[in-house]
């Protein structure tokens, strides 16, 4: 999953450095060298509308609060050696007493409903989708299925009050030069305050900042992260 909102609207110039972050969730097969050496060979044959051709210089192994722990590529060979152990977290720690926080929508982000697009991230939908993301993920990658009772989750979190919502729609696309398709990038943008029975919420919704949330997370969609609480 990339991340790389940073570098929307931006132009690199010859011989300037950029970087962007990739969210591996297989850890058991050796995916990481795989995707390394397939974005190096991506980048030689071009990135961007022009198909500018860049060189991938590096790649570093992160720490939560985005800090190296090791670095595995040099730009010409592997720095496997002893990997530090992958990023985890625990959805099973004891809540602490959060009665309000604040989420920022860092990219568009487009939440599902009842078969349609949701106009607001309620805090039960929002909890609803990504719930279910984490879940896929730990089925696919991981132990297996949350040991959760959903029904029970999803109405207490259905109980959480949207005290302010200040989003606005973006509107973006994409076109495939492969297919010649153009595929939607839009959603929303901005920050909501919710307030309620927060904290056993809490872990899955910091976890949130590194899984994503909604449609085409793959694509950089469904960013957001927690920004205030109390």
């Amino acid at each position: 999953m990339f991340r790389a909102a940073h570098l929307d609207g931006q132009t690199i110039r010859v011989g300037e450095n950029f970087h962007f972050d990739a969210h591996i969730f297989d850890v058991c097969d050796p995916s990481l060298q795989y995707f390394v050496l397939a974005f190096a060979q991506l980048a030689r044959d071009g990135l961007g509308p022009g198909r500018g051709r860049a060189e991938l210089a590096a790649v570093d192994q992160l720490e939560l609060d985005g800090s190296t722990v090791k670095r595995v590529f040099d730009g010409e060979r592997f720095q496997m050696g002893e990997l530090a152990a992958p990023i985890s977290m625990d959805l099973c720690e004891a809540p602490n007493r959060v009665e309000r926080l604040r989420v920022r929508f860092v990219t568009p982000t487009e939440l599902k409903s009842e078969d349609k697009l949701a106009d607001r991230p309620e805090f039960g939908v929002l909890f609803g989708r990504l719930r279910n993301r984490v879940n896929t993920l730990r089925t696919l990658y991981g132990p297996g299925p949350l040991d959760i009772d959903f029904r029970a989750m999803g109405e207490r979190a259905a109980a959480v009050r949207m005290t302010e919502c200040v989003v606005t729609q973006t509107e973006a696309s994409r076109l495939s030069s492969r297919t010649g398709q153009r595929h939607s990038l839009g959603g929303f943008v901005g920050e909501v305050e919710y307030e309620g029975e927060l904290g056993e919420f809490l872990p899955y919704l910091r976890l949130g900042k590194w899984v994503g949330v909604g449609r085409q997370t793959v694509w950089g969609k469904g960013e957001f992260e927690v920004v205030g609480l109390t």
